[in-house]
């Protein structure tokens, strides 16, 4: 298909594309925003971390640390490893923003999480509208935005929202991650069997390793394994 010729339509059109994402994002940066002022830290310091951390699930897990009375070592080496997941999702995406100017990579990298991955990559066979710096730049902004709001919406009504309230917003990562996944198993079954191996890989994993550790091995083996599949596919 051709590549966009408007500018301000194609990152509209990445805004559009992200908004859902965007939507799920602001009852769980609620929630980390209820849970980072009972791990005792300020509202700053929790809008801060999302400014320049932008990982829910570790953002989440050193809260949770901090809560436990974890060190700073602990903290920082555990979300280490629970991270290196995007350096296998950066390394799939780069190949989608091969065509892109070495500052529009290095910018839009960090807007990299697990929903703006999904959205990036597993795009309609043959559409290459969606493979622009501006659209990238809709779709992992408006995400940011929306995580960086709602964490400040979290921080502030922190003393507001009933703690089994904010808990349960959690649960919405993993619901709009799978409502995600979903549309592109019924496409392909190999998406499916890739997704349900990798999280074989995690659970077996978890039982004699720790879960940083676990998530780390399970997506290497599951990115090596989806890789050979989808290429031997193509």
């Amino acid at each position: 298909m051709a590549q966009y010729s408007n500018p301000t339509k194609e990152f509209i059109d990445g805004i559009k594309a992200g908004s859902p994402v965007a939507l799920g994002y602001i009852p769980i940066a609620i929630a980390f925003g209820t849970l980072a002022v009972e791990a005792q830290m300020t509202v700053g310091e929790a809008v801060m971390m999302s400014l320049f951390v932008f990982a829910g699930a570790s953002q989440f897990m050193a809260a949770g640390m901090i809560l436990a009375g974890a060190e700073v070592a602990q903290i920082v080496v555990t979300t280490f490893f629970v991270n290196l997941r995007h350096l296998i999702m950066s390394m799939a995406v780069n190949d989608q923003f091969k065509g892109f100017r070495q500052a529009w990579r290095i910018g839009l990298s960090f807007g990299v999480t697990d929903e703006t991955f999904a959205l990036l990559t597993l795009q309609p066979a043959g559409d290459k509208r969606r493979t622009t710096p501006l659209f990238a730049a809709g779709l992992t902004g408006i995400a940011y935005v929306a995580w960086v709001a709602g964490t400040a919406l979290g921080g502030l009504g922190a003393r507001v929202i009933p703690p089994h309230i904010s808990a349960g917003m959690g649960v919405g990562l993993y619901a709009m991650f799978i409502g995600l996944l979903v549309p592109h198993v019924r496409q392909s079954l190999k998406i499916g069997a890739i997704a349900l191996l990798s999280m074989c890989l995690n659970a077996f994993f978890q039982t004699f390793l720790d879960t940083g550790w676990a998530i780390v091995l399970a997506t290497i083996l599951g990115a090596l394994i989806g890789s050979i599949i989808i290429k031997g596919e193509a």
